[in-house]
């Protein structure tokens, strides 16, 4: 279990990397209540400056900097980076909050988990769409959908490109898709397009679960135009969410409560600021977001095989 930490004595907190998710991780914590944002490393010095200009707190290049001066962080740099970094602070007794994935090798993840546990910290990662669906009801559903289909796609803008689009992309979809869908995996097929750099732009996957659920999973960083959506499949109806539009459409017997598209990512700091706090229990567990590495491992592995199924030529093409 989780000490209790005293509020009034004020957590110190700490952020990684302050681009696009990064200031809205510092703005949180500098917003909170028994909180104070102590310290921002990041490599630019333009945004060091901008960010102590807006917080007032110590800004740094170089994130060791931060090690033994924070009680808990956000690790918002990229991928590639996530494991070293996340180690670092876990040894120096910090709780952690990583933005996704969890790290790029399941060795990595297991070695970060080992070390929570073994140091008794909270270690939680941005899987932060499970607060947007926590309020609906769909993933407490008994009955898994026939078939589970995402797409999350845009143009491209260079961000994240240090790792393919299954890990900068579609690991969102992944972890919500074994949220939905208990049980192993047993097969995977994948298809990739590149179009800049080493990494994977495009990626379309077919998922056969043990239970018999398919899911097809699309994720690009290289769209002319931005959708994001999920569909499921039950043996009574359809629900459909279209994110952009944020409408839903439910022919299913099943009642849905209120699915919230507001501020995930201050939901999610909040439940991360309570999990170290010892009210709560952590909402994202690290082992969650390992079993989402796994899985996304499995389609890059698979986008790489030189034969693909009919199945997936098709969804490629019609993507």
């Amino acid at each position: 279990m989780i000490p209790h930490l005293d509020s009034k004595s004020g957590l110190r907190a700490g952020v990684v990397g302050t681009g696009a998710f990064g200031r809205h991780h510092a703005a949180k914590y500098a917003g909170a209540d028994g909180v104070k944002l102590t310290a921002i490393a990041d490599v630019s010095a333009e945004t060091r400056r901008a960010m102590h200009e807006r917080f007032d707190c110590e800004t740094t290049a170089d994130w060791k900097d931060l090690l033994g001066k924070v009680d808990l962080v956000s690790i918002c740099s990229p991928a590639v980076t996530h494991a070293h970094i996340v180690r670092a602070f876990l040894q120096s007794g910090a709780h952690v909050l990583v933005e996704k994935p969890i790290a790029t090798t399941l060795r990595e993840a297991d070695q970060l988990i080992e070390l929570a546990e073994d140091n008794n910290l909270v270690l939680t990662v941005g899987h932060q769409e499970r607060f947007v669906f926590s309020r609906s009801g769909l993933l407490d559903m008994q009955e898994p959908p026939l078939e589970v289909s995402c797409w999350r796609m845009g143009p491209w803008t260079g961000r994240g490109a240090d790792v393919s689009a299954v890990l900068d992309l579609m690991i969102h979809d992944i972890d919500l898709m074994h949220r939905l869908v208990p049980g192993a995996v047993a097969e995977v097929d994948a298809f990739a397009r590149t179009e800049h750099g080493r990494h994977a732009d495009e990626v379309s996957a077919a998922i056969a679960f043990e239970n018999g659920t398919l899911a097809r999973l699309h994720g690009s960083r290289i769209a002319h135009q931005r959708k994001r959506g999920m569909q499921l499949v039950y043996v009574d109806g359809v629900v459909e969410i279209d994110f952009m539009t944020r409408e839903i459409r439910n022919s299913t017997r099943r009642p849905l409560g209120e699915i919230s598209f507001d501020d995930p990512l201050s939901e999610s700091v909040a439940s991360f600021i309570r999990s170290v706090r010892g009210e709560d229990p952590t909402v994202v567990r690290p082992e969650e977001a390992r079993l989402a590495l796994e899985t996304a491992l499995m389609i890059e592995q698979a986008a790489r095989a030189p034969a693909h199924s009919p199945v997936i030529e098709k969804i490629a093409a019609t993507a």
